[in-house]
């Protein structure tokens, strides 16, 4: 296990000096936690964006699209690679992480629980999902005191940006066909939301002190998930789909114009919007719970792994 050397005002005096952190020795405990928090929700979320994309990557409609799918899925796993190798420097155990961690303790958001069944719903997911990391990764890889982690993301932004623009521009290429169009309006009609709910708790409920004054981020939930609406929206309404929000000019903000957050029926991929409003602790049930494909694709992961390690056993 790593040790940290420092206490947390020289962490907190480093960081005022605009002096990356770029080791355990220059960290504190409550540095390296927080790191580890953010580092595993990253990883996580771009480890099991792989079993998810490939269960839709089958539907493509040709080789070269199910090629540019395969591309997108090596980059995640590449993605999460560089946030497991850097938990790694900070003493974390990530074979157990990995490979021995039970499904429901795996740390990405709910929406990758539910399958995406079609190629549609793998561009749409391009558009919105990637367009999610392209967010909150964009903000870490501007904001982050983390030096190791900072340099890495270059890369990874690019990939990002190419991963959201291969969804946008498949969105504009079938949003010409009178039935995939529609098609592209139901996959939105239950994606939509659920990437708004990516972003997490509002403000209001959520406290962002420590992430805030360590550099972890370096915009709040609710600044993030405007971000994500700012393009996202507008994308939408340029290719004439319906999407539950809208910008305010009086606040300067998009408004989400349904009961929201709302019960999520995943297996039925539905929004019960009749029955209203719910409260964020009946999402939080939710998420915890996991959904529906946590286990098989958490399978898929540790599968090999498993099977490599009875194989030297037995020999």
């Amino acid at each position: 296990m790593a040790t940290a050397i420092q206490s947390d005002a020289a962490v907190l005096e480093r960081i005022r000096n605009k002096q990356l952190v770029e080791s355990v020795e220059h960290m504190s405990p409550t540095y390296i936690e927080g790191m580890k928090r953010i580092l595993t929700v990253s990883a996580d979320t771009e480890l099991i964006s792989a079993p998810a994309y490939f269960h839709a990557a089958q539907h493509a409609p040709n080789l070269n699209a199910f090629g540019s799918a395969i591309s997108i899925i090596q980059d995640e796993l590449g993605h999460a690679h560089i946030a497991y190798r850097l938990m790694r420097d900070l003493g974390v155990d990530t074979e157990w992480l990995i490979y021995e961690r039970p499904a429901s303790q795996f740390k990405y958001p709910y929406a990758f629980d539910v399958p995406l069944d079609s190629w549609v719903e793998l561009i749409m997911a391009n558009a919105f999902y990637d367009r999610a990391g392209y967010t909150l990764l964009g903000d870490v890889f501007e904001s982050s005191t983390f030096g190791p982690w900072k340099r890495a993301l270059v890369k990874v932004d690019k990939e990002e940006t190419f991963h959201l623009r291969h969804g946008e521009q498949w969105m504009r290429r079938l949003s010409q066909d009178s039935a995939a169009h529609e098609e592209i309006q139901r996959a939105i009609d239950w994606m939509f939301l659920l990437t708004v709910e990516w972003f997490g708790l509002p403000d209001e409920l959520k406290k962002h002190g420590e992430q805030l004054d360590y550099g972890f981020k370096g915009k709040s939930n609710d600044q993030l998930r405007q971000t994500w609406m700012r393009t996202a929206v507008p994308l939408c309404e340029e290719l004439h789909f319906k999407v539950p929000a809208h910008y305010d000019a009086a606040q300067d903000m998009y408004v989400v114009d349904c009961p929201f957050p709302a019960h999520f029926d995943a297996e039925r991929k539905h929004w019960d919007l009749e029955a209203g409003q719910i409260s964020w602790d009946e999402v939080m049930k939710r998420w915890k719970a996991r959904g529906p494909k946590n286990e098989e694709f958490v399978s898929m992961i540790q599968r090999g792994n498993k099977q490599l390690k009875q194989l030297l056993e037995a020999r």
